[in-house]
């Protein structure tokens, strides 16, 4: 209770009658009593909702802050996506245009002959692998179309 309650209730106890004083001072200490509990609970509710009016504030702040950073980090993978990009890009082209330069050199390749294609002194027949009258098949050996 506030000084001027204190106050009052000390001149009301002064000038009240004797037979009424107890009555008077505990109604003063209930009052009393009430008016601090009253003042209590304002003050730890006023407490409460400052404190939930903040809260409610750095909430605000911080998901303008995530959504404001999300966007930031969205921007960079696109652009390190579209990077990336370009270069599969490129490195397809390059491929194709070497893939193009081994094939036009495949196909010079087969006019001319290589060293594995001239043949050796191993690869000419000798004469005993030469066939001989015997070998040379005649007209009997043929297989008629009759059955």
């Amino acid at each position: 209770m506030s000084n001027p309650g204190k106050k009052i209730a000390k001149k009301v106890m002064e000038h009240a009658p004797e037979p009424v004083k107890d009555k008077v001072k505990e109604k003063v200490k209930e009052k009393v009593v009430d008016d601090f509990r009253d003042n209590v609970q304002d003050g730890i509710q006023s407490k409460v909702t400052e404190a939930s009016e903040k809260l409610e504030r750095t909430k605000k702040e911080n998901a303008d802050q995530v959504h404001s950073k999300a966007e930031d980090a969205k921007e960079k993978v696109q652009d390190v996506l579209l990077s990336v990009r370009e270069k599969l890009g490129n490195a397809k082209e390059a491929g194709e245009e070497f893939q193009e330069k081994v094939s036009s050199s495949n196909k010079s390749r087969t006019k001319i002959k290589g060293v594995t294609d001239i043949k050796s002194s191993m690869d000419i027949k000798s004469s005993t692998q030469i066939k001989r009258s015997e070998n040379i098949k005649s007209s009997k050996n043929i297989k008629s179309m009759t059955s």
